[in-house]
């Protein structure tokens, strides 16, 4: 009696299983996927070019310190918050065939969330540059300060381009869903963390080197 309930449970197990969507890895799905890591490699390097030469410029005579908005925390736990919420966008949007991804209330909530904090992270590094105009500290000010305004502002655009990804994501499952692949969200997604994941080390780099 055990056994033929056990094999009853797999049997309905598996015919669950064949009814979930498969997703099929296309060509173009393995191209946007090395896009995006050959994308993330070209801004690590040119960021691990601005660190060579800081290093190297922060050797001379005229290099000061200087002491970092206290914003710019308050923007670290925004950016890392994103994170959290598109991860929970993620979970919230239904997978259907095809590998397509179609909108649900929930998941569009936590991604407009996550496109808020995104829009929040760059208006404070907006307040940590006027904070700093504030007290006499311009771009052209001391070597420290040019590191600091160009490090976090090139940040800033790349932060711009992942906000641009989330309002095609929202405007895509607003108005057609069930057309997005699969593949593009999750581009963003690899795109959106390493972004969180770059600001830590600059953050880093500013409190330990500027």
């Amino acid at each position: 009696m055990a056994s033929t309930t056990a094999v009853t449970t797999q049997a309905k197990t598996l015919s669950q299983a064949a009814r979930r969507p498969r997703v099929a890895t296309t060509s173009g799905d393995r191209a946007s996927r090395s896009g995006i890591w050959v994308g993330i490699f070209a801004i690590t390097m040119s960021f691990m070019a601005f660190t060579s030469a800081l290093f190297v410029r922060g050797g001379s005579l005229d290099w000061g310190h200087m002491v970092l908005p206290a914003i710019l925390y308050w923007n670290t736990l925004a950016l890392l918050a994103s994170g959290g919420t598109f991860e929970l966008a993620r979970r919230r949007l239904e997978l259907v065939g095809g590998g397509k991804v179609q909108s649900g209330e929930r998941g569009m909530f936590w991604l407009v969330a996550t496109l808020a904090l995104g829009i929040a992270f760059c208006v404070g590094q907006y307040a940590a540059w006027q904070d700093l105009r504030a007290q006499g500290i311009y771009l052209a000010t001391n070597p420290n300060s040019s590191f600091f305004y160009l490090l976090t502002f090139v940040h800033v655009l790349h932060v711009l381009g992942g906000i641009s990804a989330f309002l095609y994501l929202l405007v895509r499952l607003a108005v057609r869903p069930g057309v997005l692949r699969r593949s593009f969200f999750e581009n963003t997604a690899i795109y959106w963390h390493f972004m969180g994941v770059l600001w830590l080390y600059l953050l880093l780099l500013c409190r330990t080197k500027l």
